[in-house]
């Protein structure tokens, strides 16, 4: 889960995979600009602290033992992110060596952002965590936004697009994206089952969904 730029050989940690996925702190800036989010859950994750750059509380969780080991050493994260955090982030960090399509030992409702990116699909297994008016972050690749995009609980507030490390929010004319190119494939069950996006006439790289 979340395996994007896993080189089997790679020392763990979030500087080495930064070189393969780039550097996420400007999305999260973003968001917690926009919504201030306090507390994250992030299944899939694998390294990528990114979250912690710019949130209190984050959680973050995967089944790789290399993600295990580096959670496990605190000097190593915070020498990852030393220099790189808001006033505020990453004041508390955890991390669940699991299966988020299990049952996790977090309370539900306990999170004001759910993230899956490259993750999932995670809304099925992970959505009862999320607090009410609460914001999903997901992008096409497995078929999250996807699902998000036809949950009536969920309302898309904006589009990310980025350049590099550069990200910004679209929060205009959203109902230019989502726009399936094929409408017959906008099928929960059809996204479910071949476990991948679908293609859209405007894309973006992740979108936020909001929980009513």
């Amino acid at each position: 889960m979340g395996t994007t730029g896993r080189g089997p050989r790679s020392r763990p940690s979030w500087s080495t995979y930064r070189q393969s996925i780039g550097d996420r702190s400007g999305l999260f800036a973003a968001l917690a600009a926009a919504w201030q989010p306090r507390r994250a859950l992030y299944p899939g994750s694998y390294l990528d602290l990114a979250p912690s750059t710019a949130i209190p509380s984050v959680t973050y969780v995967d089944t790789d033992r290399r993600a295990a080991r580096f959670f496990a050493d605190p000097d190593a994260v915070a020498a990852d992110l030393a220099g790189r955090t808001r006033p505020g982030a990453g004041a508390e960090i955890r991390f669940l060596h699991a299966d988020y399509t299990a049952a996790l030992p977090v309370a539900d409702a306990a999170f004001d952002l759910l993230v899956s990116l490259y993750t999932g699909p995670a809304w099925d297994s992970c959505r009862r965590y999320l607090a009410p008016r609460g914001l999903f972050l997901a992008n096409s690749s497995h078929g999250d936004a996807g699902l998000a995009a036809l949950d009536p609980r969920l309302t898309l507030v904006a589009a990310v697009h980025h350049r590099g490390d550069a990200y910004r929010l679209d929060r205009e004319e959203l109902g230019t994206y989502l726009v399936p190119t094929a409408p017959a494939h906008a099928d929960p069950d059809h996204i479910r089952r071949t476990g991948r996006g679908i293609a859209y006439t405007r894309s973006a790289f992740a979108y936020v969904f909001r929980l009513t």
